[in-house]
């Protein structure tokens, strides 16, 4: 069930961080991490990207709500999601990486499709 991973983390800190994450993943279109974070948060920027293609005011400010940068959000309205106007879900994909040198973390890029 997604949204339920802790992540080691405190409740506020968990949401700034998957925010951030999610803002990063929809301005640059990948990002590096762990596996159980990607999962998180392609289900959060699979979310933002419906959200983008319904195209309202509601649903504009919505995404302004959780996404911190207005230009990404600008960006998700008038690029990214019409973009997957004809694709129901399956907007990103998460392929491993292997284990992070160090802790062995199991590492996922995590992109949009093109």
């Amino acid at each position: 069930m997604p949204g339920t991973r802790k992540l080691g983390r405190p409740t506020a800190h968990r949401n700034a961080m998957l925010r951030g994450m999610v803002t990063y993943l929809l301005e640059n279109g990948s990002i590096e991490t762990t596996l159980t974070r990607a999962k998180e948060v392609r289900s959060i920027a699979e979310k933002m990207i419906t959200l983008g293609k319904k195209n309202t005011l509601a649903s504009r400010r919505a995404a302004l709500a959780y996404i911190t940068k207005e230009d990404v959000v600008k960006k998700l309205f008038d690029e990214v999601a019409p973009k997957y106007a004809d694709r129901n879900g399956g907007y990103t994909q998460i392929y491993k990486m292997g284990p992070r040198r160090g802790d062995a973390a199991e590492m996922a890029l995590i992109k949009l499709v093109d």
